[in-house]
């Protein structure tokens, strides 16, 4: 019952706006894992998404999008706008807009029959374009898109511009301030000093507009997090600069009611908030700009895609956008172009580029019947395809989503630096006022602006900005580098527990060997091209993948091969045919026995290419000993390479498989594994798993992700090796798209350097702050140079975690 509720549950992700800090996030996943109907909530600080899991049936998104609004944050959306066909009344367009408003992630759609179009507010990762149009379709009308849509990078790319004007703003203002403090030490006496600057009145002036123009974000931060409970590095910066500000206009204030002159004017502290502030709102345009290139992986993913596509509708040829493409669409590929969408071949006979998926640098052949994947590249020849997947349902959709879902997910490791980070704002304020406290008192008795400037640097220098980027950042720069390598980690946990594995189960058909069986030997007693033309005759009439693996092999001898008279499988032994009046027996030692054909020669040849991993088959024709014929699935030339490498990096191998004995124990000596389990059944697989689990290993089971699917599910990491067409496997935890055991010590590299990186980034984050808070508190830090090292401990964890995007895979 438990299992049913669970899968009746359904995912979202929204984009959040407004976050500033890691506790902004902390706020909004406490709130939204309080709503009932929802089962977990996770916010990624760096990404600025929420992912959310919840029962439809108790909670909708737009209760979401509430409660993080009355959390003080915002959603961002997109809009599309469609012009529509088709309507003949008012009922045609509330139809329409009733339809639309249904589908998931649409969080308001209004139709005007007037005008003829529709707008549409919608969450992009839950719903597209095309997904609306056939909608829009299934009601009987049709939708075109009118190219008004805004994406993500656009509201980056604005929110950067606008953060840049400000900072320009801040700047300008702020840099007659720094000068009149930095004239004031008595080592820069020589600097020339405008009476004009020392002027309380024109202090105040510059200012002002920096503190309260420029740094109304952070008082607007302030505000959402304390109305709500909870303390982030608004309430830091917005404390540590007023305290400054107000302080300063008091002794302006004062000064001017006693008639002070201007060559007598008080010390103020005007520069002191509004050089933070620059800073801060330098740190943080630094830090807009290097997270954005996190997500890299995932921009260069979405440049795969093709943006139009060549279709047939109605007996014309238009050009479309890609989204439109509509499942059952006959699409048109170009030599030179991409294919558009995943669809099967209807005409045409090309070769198709595909090492973006698959890693494969030949090209693939393709006639009609056979698959095509979106995103590869059309080499040669023209073909007519027939789309079958399109939109979300493509292979390159489905590994951008398995990707967003990894950069999107919480580390356990991030867990730590979340519960820190919560507690850290209130815990940083009650040092700064027992610090001003215990200087007014005791240390500096009645020097309130001395007391007040060490409470301010406390606080400035405790932000913890770096904290909450420490782990995320590193979390979407390796996933996102891996994927580029052909590894995609299904969650930010799994690509944490990736680096702890020491022991590691493959698989052999498929994981080891290709998987495609192959023709190695051939032994006759008379002219071989007659030997194998009769032999290939004979066997084109089982189904059996070995006899399709001799056929195969004769085929490409360029033999042609007659027709067969009479045909007949002996199950577990061979087969018997007739073929240009001749009888042939093929098959096993007991098939000869029971015919009472003499093939003792042979045993001896037989069992030598046993031993070398291969199956061989007797051949007798007209009941006489003829030949015989081996076949062998063949080890990946890449295999003895990683298993020495995995080795090297202190991996126990082991080679799990069905087959005897003697055949595992061949291929396991060919590529350099040492330890063997043969015989075994799929069930048996997980059990084997177990009991390494029970010596108390980290186990990796590595397998296709079908009849391995007990044991995927059952090893600490799972690793399904793909092809690129089905990168959602369940079972597994890692898939590895290029079907290369190279791959598997890939991925535990990039785990080690993505732990690794992020171990750096909490040492620094963590130390910054457990160093900075003593040093100020003793007044060796003034504040704006706590402002300054703040923006840069955040631009620096950020910059760290960009270097995995750079991590070299050497083989």
């Amino acid at each position: 019952m438990q299992a049913t509720e669970m899968n009746e549950n359904k995912q979202t992700t929204l984009q959040i706006t407004g976050m500033t800090c890691a506790a902004c996030a902390n706020r909004i996943e406490k709130g939204l894992n309080k709503l009932e109907g929802v089962t977990n909530a996770n916010v990624n600080f760096a990404l600025e998404k929420a992912s959310v899991s919840y029962d439809p049936e108790k909670i909708g998104v737009v209760k979401l999008e509430e409660t993080i609004k009355k959390l003080g944050y915002g959603t961002a959306k997109e809009v599309a706008n469609f012009k529509l066909e088709g309507m003949t009344c008012a009922a045609c367009a509330n139809r329409i807009e009733k339809g639309l408003n249904k589908l998931p992630g649409v969080s308001n759609a209004s139709v005007n029959f007037a005008m003829e179009t529709a707008r549409v507010e919608y969450s992009p990762v839950e719903v597209s374009i095309a997904d609306m149009q056939n909608k829009v379709k299934q009601l009987g009308y049709k939708a075109v898109t009118e190219q008004e849509n805004k994406d993500t990078d656009d509201r980056r790319k604005r929110e950067v511009r606008k953060q840049q004007r400000k900072l320009l703003l801040s700047a300008i203002l702020s840099f007659p301030l720094l000068w009149s403090m930095v004239a004031h030490f008595s080592f820069t006496s020589w600097i020339y000093m405008p009476e004009i600057l020392m002027n309380p009145w024109f202090q105040l002036l510059l200012a002002t507009p920096v503190q309260f123009y420029v740094g109304r974000q952070f008082y607007v931060g302030a505000y959402k997090a304390l109305r709500n409970g909870s303390a982030n590095m608004d309430v830091l910066v917005s404390l540590g600069t007023s305290a400054a500000y107000f302080y300063s206009l008091y002794l302006t204030i004062d000064w001017y009611i006693g008639g002070g002159s201007i060559h007598h004017g008080p010390s103020l502290y005007f520069e002191t908030s509004a050089i933070l502030i620059t800073l801060v709102i330098m740190g943080k345009l630094f830090e807009a700009l290097a997270k954005g290139r996190t997500s890299e992986a995932i921009k260069s993913l979405m440049g795969l895609q093709a943006k139009t596509a060549w279709v047939v509708r109605d007996g014309q040829e238009l050009t479309v956008p890609v989204d439109e493409v509509i499942a059952g669409d006959i699409v048109l590929v170009r030599p030179g172009d991409k294919v558009p969408v995943d669809g099967e071949v209807l005409e045409g006979v090309s070769s198709v580029d595909e090492s973006m998926l698959t890693g494969e640098s030949l090209p693939v052949e393709k006639k009609a019947g056979d698959a095509v994947i979106g995103a590869t590249i059309n080499k040669n020849g023209m073909l007519r395809i027939k789309a079958t997947k399109v939109g979300k349902e493509t292979a390159l959709a489905q590994i951008i989503k398995v990707v967003e879902e990894a950069q999107g997910s919480k580390a356990p490791i991030q867990r730590v630096a979340d519960v820190i980070s919560g507690i850290f704002v209130p815990i940083v304020v009650g040092i700064a006022v027992a610090a001003f406290l215990v200087w007014y008192f005791f240390v500096t008795p009645g020097q309130f602006a001395h007391a007040l400037e060490i409470a301010i640097a406390i606080l400035v220098i405790a932000c913890p900005c770096a904290l909450g980027l420490a782990t995320p950042t590193s979390i979407m720069a390796g996933s996102g580098r891996a994927a580029e390598l052909g590894i995609l980690f299904k969650g930010g946990e799994h690509l944490e527990q990736t680096h702890k594995i020491d022991a590691i189960i493959l698989d052999k058909t498929g994981t080891v060997t290709k998987g495609k069986p192959e023709l190695t030997d051939v032994w006759t007693e008379g002219d071989e091209t007659e030997f194998l033309r009769l032999v290939g005759s004979a066997e084109r009439n089982s189904e059996h993948p070995l006899a399709e693996a001799i056929v195969a092999g004769i085929k490409t001898r360029n033999i042609e091969l007659p027709g067969t008279e009479s045909f007949e499988a002996i199950p577990g032994f061979g087969i018997k045919a007739v073929v240009e009046g001749k009888q042939l027996l093929i098959g096993t030692r007991r098939l000869m026995e029971t015919y009472k054909v003499d093939a003792s020669d042979a045993y001896e040849t037989m069992a030598r290419l046993e031993e070398a991993g291969k199956t061989a088959m007797l051949v007798a024709i007209d009941n006489r000993y003829a030949g015989l014929v081996a076949v062998a699935d063949t080890i990946k030339e890449t295999s003895k390479a990683a298993v020495s490498r995995l080795k090297e990096m202190g991996i126990e191998v082991i080679m799990i498989t069905g087959d005897n004995e003697r055949t595992a124990n061949a291929i396991a000596n060919q590529v350099g594994i040492h330890h063997v389990r043969a015989e075994v059944l799929p069930e048996g697989k997980a059990e084997e798993v177990k009991k390494l689990q029970a010596q108390g290993k980290k186990v990796a089971m590595v397998g296709d992700g079908i009849n391995d699917a007990p044991a995927l599910a059952t090893a600490d990491i799972g690793m399904a090796i793909g092809t690129g067409t089905d990168v959602a496997m369940e079972a597994a935890d890692v898939t590895l798209m290029r079907g290369d055991l190279s791959s598997i010590s890939d991925a535990i590299y990039m785990s080690r350097k993505t732990m690794s990186n992020i171990k750096q980034n909490l040492f620094w984050a963590l130390g910054y702050n457990t160093l900075g808070i003593p040093i100020a508190a003793i007044g060796l830090l003034a504040p704006w140079v706590a402002g300054a090292a703040m923006a840069l401990s955040s631009v620096s964890v950020v910059l760290n975690a960009l270097r995995l995007q750079r991590v070299n895979i050497r083989h």
